[in-house]
């Protein structure tokens, strides 16, 4: 699925409140930036069988950051050994759009390349926040808090 089917699946499946939908056209051009910018247009997130995507903290001396993995292949994303975890592929887009409503989150740490899990590209999750505020600025006040 192509980068524009990826953002009408986005606003097809938005609640139809009259806001989201336009939010998301607002921010299309934002999302399929970052996105573009990313070798693969699906990534295996692993998540609870109740879809809540596994977070990882990490830590560098004493700075700590809790990240999500996104991973290139089914075999690259090996799952811990638990009956409760499950990889699960998801377009670019939408891991994006989510990173937006995970507060507990701070980036999202895609891996580019299959075999190879010790380097990524980060996506911040202040950084999205940013380019996404400057482009719905014009038309919306704020970013709501249940945007996804």
């Amino acid at each position: 699925m192509n980068l524009e089917q990826q953002i009408q699946l986005l606003i097809d499946d938005a609640p139809k409140d009259g806001i989201t939908p336009q939010l998301i056209k607002a921010i299309s051009p934002r999302l399929k930036q970052l996105a573009a910018k990313l070798r693969h247009k699906q990534y295996y997130i692993i998540q609870s069988i109740d879809s809540d995507w596994l977070v990882t903290t990490i830590t560098n001396g004493k700075l700590e950051k809790r990240v999500i993995y996104a991973f290139p292949t089914l075999q690259d994303s090996f799952a811990p050994n638990s009956a409760d975890l499950i990889a699960t592929p998801l377009p670019v887009t939408h891991i994006l759009f989510q990173l937006v409503a995970l507060e507990t989150v701070d980036s999202i740490i895609f891996l580019e390349s299959p075999g190879e899990t010790d380097t990524g590209y980060e996506v911040k999750r202040q950084d999205i926040q940013k380019l996404i505020q400057t482009q719905i600025k014009p038309n919306f006040n704020q970013i709501p808090p249940d945007i996804a």
